[in-house]
């Protein structure tokens, strides 16, 4: 885990998220858009973003259930928002740019690949 008072630097983000996406059953990685996307059966649960057209984020967007993620936006937009383009369709925007913690992002990333992936992979989750 880093160093609270030090900002983690991207390349090092970067990693932590595709250690934690790659983790998950029958997840690959494919580059779109410019970034990396995170995929289980070949759907999108999760893209990094790296100053999307120019926002200054470093952002995590994942899928989500609409009506929660306008809670979690409304409750903290410092650090969560809409995506734009995914956004309509229920997608959360995480700030990885600024103070969260993994164990959060955990929860947020495995609640979309849970919402992706066939049941039989959804439920080896609750096995690990």
């Amino acid at each position: 885990m880093a160093n609270p008072r030090r900002p983690v630097t991207r390349p090092a983000v970067l990693k932590k998220i595709r250690t934690l996406c790659l983790s998950l059953p029958e997840t690959t990685e494919k580059e779109a858009w410019g970034g990396p996307t995170f995929r289980v059966k070949d759907k999108m649960f999760a893209m990094y973003m790296d100053n999307h057209h120019g926002d200054g984020r470093v952002a995590l967007w994942c899928k989500a259930i609409a009506d929660a993620r306008d809670a979690v936006a409304a409750a903290d937009p410092e650090r969560f928002f809409v995506p734009p383009y995914v956004g309509a369709r229920g997608w959360l925007g995480v700030r990885l740019d600024k103070r969260i913690g993994w164990k959060r992002i955990t929860e947020i990333v495995e609640h979309a690949y849970r919402l992706t992936a066939p049941k039989r992979l959804a439920a080896a989750l609750d096995d690990r």
